[in-house]
């Protein structure tokens, strides 16, 4: 008569048998490998949440009350942005492209509207990825649709100035013929304007003070803005 087998009883390995397997100094106390990884865990955890500060914190303080009227839609707004800035301050954005930073001073001494508009836009990431169109003297962004008729859904009053005048380097906001001021198109003049120069209003509303030379360089339909940024003054 044959015996039954029975089957074979896998070792059971004890706390002691797992200590065997760590470094002789930690042997007798498994738990400090579990306590280092829990400080390495705890300070990835907190270098993220630093990071996460870094970038929130990259909006000026002066533009925490910056933000925009309801949305509408993924572009587009159900009316003006809400005014935020002070005009007795200064601003600056810096247009970061493909073709590098373009540095613009802005003036809200005469243009208020347009400039408050431009920063709760950028602030706002509005901008970000956006197409450039370009002609031999002028470069433009701020399009949506990208066919040269989109724009925020709401309009901009007209701000006329005559102090600075127009010439390279000046920003204006662009205006179809016979139609009010785009709410988020806009432009930079690199050359002369054609003709006599512009005979309506265009919300002349700053001045590239730094990186002329990239905005030279700018064409389509390839180049587009990565961001901006907004510095007070």
């Amino acid at each position: 008569m044959s015996k039954a087998k029975v089957p074979a009883r896998r070792p059971i390995v004890s706390p002691v048998d797992d200590a065997a397997d760590l470094p002789p100094r930690w042997q007798g106390r498994p738990w400090r490998p579990l306590l280092i990884s829990g400080v390495v865990i705890a300070a990835i955890l907190a270098s993220g949440l630093a990071i996460s500060d870094a970038l929130q914190s990259s909006r000026p303080s002066a533009l925490a009350a910056c933000i925009t009227s309801t949305q509408t839609g993924t572009h587009t707004f159900i009316g003006p942005q809400p005014i935020c800035i002070v005009p007795t301050r200064t601003y600056q954005a810096t247009v970061n492209t493909t073709k590098g930073p373009i540095t613009i001073q802005l003036y809200p001494q005469v243009a208020p509207v347009t400039v408050n508009n431009f920063i709760v836009l950028a602030l706002d990431g509005y901008y970000n990825g956006m197409l450039w169109t370009t002609q031999d003297w002028v470069v433009q962004s701020g399009d949506p649709t990208g066919d040269g008729r989109g724009g925020p859904g709401y309009n901009l009053p007209s701000e006329p100035n005559t102090s600075p005048a127009w010439g390279i380097g000046a920003v204006g906001m662009a205006r179809p013929l016979g139609s009010p001021v785009n709410g988020s198109q806009f432009f930079i003049q690199r050359a002369a304007w054609p003709g006599t120069g512009p005979t309506t209003v265009y919300n002349r509303f700053g001045t590239v003070i730094q990186g002329l030379g990239a905005a030279q360089l700018l064409t389509a339909p390839t180049d587009r803005i990565t961001s901006i940024t907004i510095q007070v003054g």
